[in-house]
């Protein structure tokens, strides 16, 4: 196993790299796993791979990362030596405390995306107001945009395939409206509705960037503005209205709801509010 690793590690890494593939990974997800093995192998130095070398390598990346990180970065050399039928020298995870609420300055309002949409609208940024709020009002990932086309938005529904799972987006008659009514005034006759000049879909570092720019004018925390958030925002407001997880989950394409319940989780204001409101505090000072 030692000496194999030592003289084999890119034969390994592309023969993994391949595994992933078959197994219909998303690209990002195999991207993000040759990454963090590729760390875990500069750390080693030429060394052979040991069960002492990862616990090491696991308590350096702890200095410098936050817990939830560190365990994903785990869990890609885990993955790697399963696969390659050394499953003993897998490490064991942080230990995470559920989270109960998020941290405020990372919670974005409704009231803040709405500024965020003006913003983009004063701008002459119309693409970008669209997205925002094709993004807020069906709950997608960014990289899912280019599943949003002219006849989804006539028929008022998307079918997303994310990670080989396909699952239907509804969209709102009033961003069907707004999407069919871009198309006209973009000349778009088919396909695609958010896409380059030469037809391919916009690429996600060109969306996250185009908002950041928004913060200032709109007066929000660059902190709270990425695509992801809008999502969280759907996610929260969806299941004040609705209270079912499981639906929010088939909904967002999750397969567990333990992943949902993370993006229903809120800063906790609410709660202090209505703590406050029950009146059990009898003395006043």
């Amino acid at each position: 196993m030692q000496g194999m690793f030592r003289l084999g590690q890119a034969r390994l890494l592309r023969d993994y790299e391949n595994y992933l593939m078959e197994e219909e990974r998303s690209r990002n997800t195999i991207t993000k796993y040759m990454h963090d093995l590729k760390s875990y192998f500069v750390f080693l130095q030429g060394e052979a791979v040991t069960k002492e070398s990862l616990v090491c390598w696991k308590e350096k990346l702890t200095q410098g990362y936050l817990p939830a990180s560190v365990n994903s970065m785990l869990a890609a050399v885990n993955g790697f030596l399963e696969w390659a039928g050394y499953p003993q020298y897998r490490v064991k995870p942080l230990k995470i405390q559920r989270e109960i609420f998020t941290k405020p300055e990372k919670e974005l309002s409704k009231e803040e995306y709405i500024r965020l949409v003006k913003a983009a609208e004063e701008k002459q940024n119309c693409r970008l107001a669209l997205i925002l709020q094709t993004i807020c009002a069906t709950g997608i990932r960014v990289s899912e945009l280019k599943f949003i086309t002219l006849e989804s938005a006539r028929t008022g529904r998307a079918v997303v395939d994310c990670k080989g799972k396909k699952r239907t987006v509804f969209l709102p008659g009033a961003l069907s409206r707004a999407l069919q009514k871009y198309c006209r005034e973009h000349d778009i006759k088919d396909g695609v509705v958010f896409c380059t000049k030469n037809r391919k879909p916009l690429d996600r570092s060109n969306i996250w960037r185009d908002m950041k720019r928004l913060c200032c004018s709109a007066g929000v925390e660059p902190e709270k503005v990425f695509p992801h958030n809008l999502r969280h925002l759907f996610a929260r407001t969806y299941y004040r209205m609705e209270k079912d997880l499981s639906r929010l989950a088939d909904l967002l394409g999750h397969s567990s709801v333990t992943t949902t319940r993370i993006y229903t989780m809120e800063s906790g204001v609410e709660h202090a509010k209505q703590v406050d409101r029950m009146g059990l505090v009898v003395l006043r000072i």
